[in-house]
């Protein structure tokens, strides 16, 4: 079993910027790929960006050069640092971690006022 724990959200006003924490915990594979997902309200939960144990990293296009996706694979943490903010980016944000199977953390709310 894998624990993830997330942490960073809160509510900031369009432009601003947020870091998004992630501690995995338990279990841990050397070989993994951890990332943000978000979901809106009323909305599909959709990819935000990944990122390998090696340092591959995948964006949405929606938040390509705005995001940047990072780790410390000594501490099993994942970091998502989100700059230049806008509403449409108001969502929960999930931690995910796979290795042999997908685990996901229990989301933290990021909200962007206009």
């Amino acid at each position: 079993q894998v624990q993830l724990v997330e942490s960073g959200g809160g509510l900031v006003q369009a432009g601003g910027s947020l870091r998004l924490s992630c501690a995995a915990s338990g279990r841990i594979f050397s070989v993994n790929i951890m990332g943000w997902y978000r979901q809106a309200p009323g909305k599909q939960r959709e990819l935000v960006a990944t990122i390998t144990n090696g340092g591959d990293t995948n964006y949405a296009d929606s938040v390509s050069g705005r995001f940047a996706i990072s780790r410390d694979n000594a501490k099993n943490t994942v970091y998502l640092q989100m700059n230049s903010l806008e509403p449409e980016d108001t969502a929960v944000y999930y931690c995910t971690y796979r290795s042999l199977r997908d685990y996901w953390g229990q989301g933290t709310q990021v909200t962007v006022s206009s």
